[in-house]
């Protein structure tokens, strides 16, 4: 990598950070007062919890070029990387561990808005490691070097391994949690538009990070995903 393209994929990370204050002012606009906090403090706390899961063990078992041992193979990847350890402080390995632990970090966030008036904040706290290490860690792996890598699946910024792997586990939670308590007897409007209106304007300028540093570097396809987006 060159310095123009550290420059890009760094101010990208940053971007996708800044992606979680949005998310987290677009779901708690669209909650009742009394949910606001808690919507809130589920968001953030993404940040907090999926960097330590993230740089201990996730990034190994989901990021691994290739499987090895009883859990390697096309399903997960190898214990190589445990703890960061085997990069030896290469820069340009660094660089896509923190761009990529952004990309972690926001994707339990997206399941937050299916457990409004659903789920206690401390529920929340064990739910997000559980479910980066048994189900986001996978399927990382499955789409970028596993079974369906090898079938030809494509992902260019996460529609599978992100989007449709946290609709899916907010689906999920909905069925087994069931409707909010009073729906729909009780009115449950959106308590602060403008919140709602701010939080996707951030979304928006942090999808740029998202999408075009999903191109690994400062190039062509970055000036055609940022269009895109």
């Amino acid at each position: 990598m060159e310095s123009g393209d550290y420059a890009w994929m760094l101010t990208a990370t940053a971007l996708v950070v800044f992606m979680v204050p949005g998310l987290a002012l677009f779901y708690g606009g669209m909650v009742r007062s009394r949910n606001v906090l808690n919507m809130l403090m589920m968001n953030l706390a993404c940040i907090g919890i999926v960097p330590i899961v993230w740089v201990l063990i996730s990034y190994s078992l989901g990021n691994s070029p290739d499987g090895s041992g009883f859990f390697g193979g096309d399903w997960i990847g190898s214990f190589d990387n445990v703890g960061l350890k085997g990069l030896n402080g290469d820069a340009e390995s660094l660089v896509f561990v923190a761009f990529l632990m952004t990309f972690a970090s926001i994707t339990p966030a997206l399941i937050s808005g299916a457990v409004a008036d659903r789920m206690r904040f401390s529920a929340w706290l064990v739910f997000v490691p559980i479910w980066l290490l048994l189900v986001y860690t996978p399927v990382t792996y499955w789409v970028y070097s596993g079974w369906q890598h090898g079938n030809g699946a494509l992902d260019f910024a996460g529609g599978t391994a992100i989007h449709l792997n946290a609709g899916v586990a907010a689906l999920a939670v909905v069925l087994v949690l069931g409707r909010r308590r009073g729906w729909p007897s009780e009115a449950m409007p959106p308590h602060n538009v403008p919140m709602v209106l701010i939080g996707t304007g951030i979304l928006w300028f942090g999808w740029f990070g998202f999408n075009a540093g999903s191109a690994g570097a400062a190039n062509e396809q970055v000036v055609q995903a940022l269009l895109n987006t």
